[in-house]
């Protein structure tokens, strides 16, 4: 991430207790990506936009996010003190939880590309999402199967059983065009925004394709917000292994890492397995933090967040924001 200001570090004593949090000053960075604006977003069927209905018990914000090196490896067992935090522009009124989560449970989507134009790949997708079921889930986990082309297909909702998955991803067949932001706008807004976990959990999806869309009615901003309303990550595979990713690779960048996600670019069709074993190291390697926001109102507003490593050496993956819950009586 690029950012505009210089940020001098401050200490805010209680926001961890005794433990302090170096924070920053209160200077509003430059938005990481333009993918994150506060308007409301247009509603791919042209009809009038619907509410949003979140049960908040408490303004309380669960992130998740990941740190490596300079070389990409992932870096473990850091403290809270070690990291800042600005939450739309302030820092946090109080930091409730710090963790780094290892088991916290997964909900999870796997989405894979069962367009034309990914005929001659699409088994190497099949296995390698399947090996992937195998090592990642756990026993609190659940995940679901979706291919996509013009209309999705979900030939396996939220599980925890690897057979029902792998026998879900054996039914998809390649064909037809692709509506690559229908498909994610849809699947965040029916599959992720409406669980209902008692207690945190983390929601990812992993999107195989190409990255290219040619009968979508959304945008790709469209998708992105509403994968940040969902709270969910997106790592995206690339399954163009041309030495020039072209518009698809950009567009699969774009919506990794506004939702605090991974891009991944094989370079020879057996590289996808590697994808999916990048992803499964990361989702072993997150940290949690939860704080409560100061100056938190349930707006419906675009809430940008900066996490950033007090040691230069490191760099922190995270969502780059949040939409606040509406209130409960908004129709």
């Amino acid at each position: 991430m690029k950012f505009m200001h210089a940020f001098r570090p401050m200490i805010l004593a209680t926001a961890f207790g005794c433990a302090a949090l170096p924070l920053f000053a209160q200077q509003t960075p430059a938005p990481a990506t333009p993918a994150a604006p506060t308007a409301p977003e247009p509603t791919p069927t042209g009809q009038p936009d619907e509410p949003y209905k979140l049960v908040v018990r408490t303004a309380e914000v669960n992130l998740v996010f990941t740190v490596t090196d300079k070389k990409g490896r992932f870096i473990t067992g850091l403290k809270r003190e070690n990291f800042g935090l600005l939450d739309d522009g302030r820092p946090p009124e109080a930091v409730n939880k710090f963790t780094q989560q290892t088991n916290l449970p997964l909900r999870l989507g796997v989405m894979l590309d069962t367009s034309s134009s990914i005929r001659q790949r699409f088994k190497f997708e099949q296995d390698a999402a399947i090996d992937f079921f195998l090592q990642v889930l756990h026993t609190n986990d659940r995940a679901f199967i979706e291919g996509f082309d013009i209309q999705r297909n979900l030939p396996q909702d939220f599980t925890n059983n690897v057979d029902l998955l792998n026998q879900g991803i054996r039914k998809l067949r390649p064909g037809g065009g692709t509506a690559l932001y229908d498909a994610l706008y849809n699947t965040c807004k029916d599959q992720m925004l409406t669980l209902r976990d008692e207690g945190a959990v983390r929601r990812a999806i992993i999107l195989v394709s190409d990255g290219d869309d040619n009968y979508s009615r959304a945008y790709q901003a469209d998708a992105i917000k509403m994968c940040q309303r969902a709270e969910t990550i997106v790592y995206t595979i690339s399954t163009d292994i041309s030495p020039s990713k072209g518009k698809g690779g950009e567009v699969l960048r774009k919506i990794a890492e506004a939702t605090g996600g991974q891009p991944f670019y094989p370079v020879k069709l057996e590289d996808v397995a590697v994808g999916f074993r990048n992803i499964e190291e990361e989702l072993r390697s997150q940290y949690l933090l939860a704080y409560r926001p100061a100056e938190f109102k349930q707006d419906g507003a675009f809430r940008t967040i900066y996490l950033q490593s007090t040691d230069s050496r490191y760099h922190v993956r995270a969502k780059t924001g949040y939409f606040a819950p509406r209130p409960p009586d908004e129709k």
